[in-house]
């Protein structure tokens, strides 16, 4: 392996948002950073944005030096070839290249520092413990699948992921599932993986994400499992649809050591998940997705939706009508026969109001959409036997957009009049022609004078957490143009961190299921990383340090480049062009590996780099141990 080329530094240009030029980084205090917000949507959902911590980001950061510091690196050749699997002439979309295609085939243990995890052509899971570079040991089988891989045709790569420290979830490819108990891990004197529970799940699968936890006295595990399946009703798409299946296994009550599965709950969408990961406690999931995911409903909860739906069918009538002027607020309640004046109480203030017939509960109760005058409010019964209340707005000309907020059991009933005015208001904004104006100073915008640099093709992409007992969205955002890049374990007790670019920058965040308040925390900023990604076409993938030392990339053949964070400089070092003392600066590392096999798994640690080919297994040497 070597880095070669000169010690240059490159101006990172701004890529402005609606703009097609680039100019060299500066000062970027005028860059807009959503703050978090919260707003309730039609579904129930609450509306979030990411808040970035400004102490995080740096607006002088003037881009990287390429550096000819030499990099340690090792190699092990492998005793067999790793288990690839290509992709099939029938998993010929895009959602196949990217679950299937970029499959990283190299498995790092987050509990355990600096082990790795493979399985090879036997079937044999490999690891390699990593102590000190200078005496590795050849990777040793910790576990060989039971089955044959090669009698299955439709069979997907092998898969796993670390759910605790002492447990494992396993995949032949073949759509059998595995739960290991593994001892502790990295150690040959300790480790020995027992299969706890197998089970054929139904069509081949990939292990995307599980967790291990204890709920009810009783240890379980929660596993998500990937497919790409054929949809035969979608005739205008790709023909394919995207399900992940979120299982969980719990142990036997009352001392019963076997495991079974307790619940199986799957969801559906149209691409694959660039993240996917469930809570720490078993209770919730989140997904980035570039297209959205919903539960897909079993037969028995149809059944209790349509049971449902006839209920709600037969109590459809209004509770209540009402009506709007500029000046007051009009309800009509249609009384049941036996209700006298003497048994109707209400209660009027200047922003509640509560109606109630003799003993029952409130008929009518809550807070107003806005304030009225309650010492000027009114009611009395008419001839035909309804109660109308008559309410004085306090803010004249204020347009209410719901009587009892959130109360849907009434309906609105707007005046004809008033729907006149709203239609003439509204009439400027619609025309009957596409251009009614085309000699406009400012003409409506063509898309054809957009640039490649104003291209998003992840516009869609959310971030969605689902509540695993509703089965709804409780949580989501809207990512906009901020791209997914990564995903990286910081802490193996929380969940996975995922970065997003933000402009040039790349932004780290940290989940944190338990906050509802601050539940994704902005906690590293690797500075340019997301201008810096965009020009390498080749990259196959990204990784991070989990002490945010380093960001780093592969491409899908020898090439590895490392972006280190800005350190203070030994000597002194001026910026010509401004005439000022550098205090720090970023090194770009560049490493070509010794091999011409395609790169098929990289991973890395606080210290190294682990990058693994078909038949060789790299270790880049970054930073020095403490």
């Amino acid at each position: 392996m070597h880095s070669g080329g000169r010690a240059l530094a490159y101006p990172l240009p701004v890529v402005l948002r609606g703009c097609c030029r680039a100019f060299p980084a500066g000062p970027r205090s005028c860059r807009r950073f959503p703050k978090f917000s919260r707003s309730r949507g039609m579904a129930g959902a609450a509306h979030c944005s990411l808040q970035a911590k400004r102490l995080l980001l740096d607006p002088k950061f003037e881009g990287y030096k390429l550096s000819l510091e030499p990099l340690a690196c090792y190699q092990l050749g492998l005793d067999a070839a790793v288990a690839e699997v290509q992709l099939r002439d029938d998993q010929y979309t895009l959602d196949h290249m990217r679950a299937f295609g970029m499959y990283n085939y190299l498995h790092l243990d987050s509990w355990y520092q600096d082990n790795v995890y493979y399985v090879d052509q036997f079937g044999r899971v490999m690891n390699l413990s990593v102590t000190l570079d200078t005496a590795l040991q050849k990777p040793r089988e910790v576990f060989r699948l039971p089955t044959d891989l090669t009698a299955c045709d439709n069979r997907l790569c092998a898969s796993m992921h670390f759910s605790s420290s002492t447990w494992v979830t396993l995949s032949d490819g073949t759509g059998r599932l595995y739960l290991i108990k593994s001892g502790k891990r990295g150690s040959s004197a300790s480790e020995k993986w027992e299969i706890v529970f197998n089970e054929e799940l139904g069509s081949p699968f990939i292990v995307a994400h599980s967790v291990s936890f204890v709920k009810s006295d009783a240890h379980s595990l929660a596993v998500l499992l990937l497919r790409v399946e054929k949809d035969e009703l979608d005739t205008k798409g790709s023909g394919f649809h995207v399900t992940l299946e979120w299982v969980t296994i719990a142990e036997g009550k009352e001392g019963d050591p076997r495991y079974e599965i307790i619940k199986r709950r799957v969801l559906q969408g149209k691409s694959v998940p660039h993240y996917a990961a469930i809570e720490p406690s078993g209770e919730g999931l989140m997904i980035v997705s570039h297209k959205p995911f919903t539960f897909m409903q079993s037969e028995s909860d149809k059944l209790e939706e349509n049971d449902d739906a006839k209920v709600s069918n037969e109590k459809k009538d209004p509770l209540y009508y009402w009506q709007q002027t500029e000046d007051d607020v009009t309800i009509t309640v249609h009384l049941p026969q036996d209700i006298m004046r003497d048994d109707i109480k209400i209660h009027f203030s200047p922003d509640s109001i509560c109606v109630t017939l003799k003993d029952q509960p409130p008929l009518m109760e809550g807070t107003l959409y806005s304030s009225v005058d309650h010492e000027s409010c009114t009611w009395i019964i008419r001839e035909d036997k309804s109660l109308e209340i008559s309410l004085i707005k306090k803010n004249e000309g204020c347009r209410w957009t719901e009587l009892i907020v959130g109360d849907t059991r009434g309906e609105f009933i707007m005046d004809p009049s008033q729907c006149s005015e709203i239609a003439e208001s509204l009439m400027h904004l619609t025309s009957e022609v596409m251009n009614p104006n085309p000699d406009k100073e400012k003409p409506p915008c063509n898309a054809q004078e957009l640039e490649e640099c104003d291209a998003f093709l992840e516009d869609g992409a959310s971030l969605c957490r689902f509540d695993g007992d509703s089965l709804k969205i409780t949580h989501i955002i809207n990512l906009g143009s901020n791209q997914y890049l990564f995903s990286v374990v910081v802490n193996p007790k929380e969940m996975p961190c995922f970065c997003l670019r933000h402009d040039v920058d790349a932004l780290l965040w940290q989940p944190h299921s338990d906050q509802p308040e601050n539940m994704w925390e902005h906690i590293a900023t690797f500075n340019a990383l997301g201008y810096v990604q965009a020009s390498k076409q080749d990259k196959k993938f990204m990784a991070c340090a989990p002490d945010y030392s380093y960001a780093a990339l592969c491409e899908c053949l020898r090439r590895v480049f490392i972006y280190r964070q800005p350190t203070p400089l030994a000597t002194v070092l001026y910026n010509r062009k401004e005439g000022r003392q550098v205090g720090q600066v970023a090194k770009q590392l560049v490493a070509t590996l010794e091999a011409n096999d395609p790169i098929l798994g990289f991973q890395a640690t606080s210290e190294r780099l682990f990058v693994l080919t078909t038949k060789t297994l790299f270790l880049i040497k970054v930073n020095s141990g403490n």
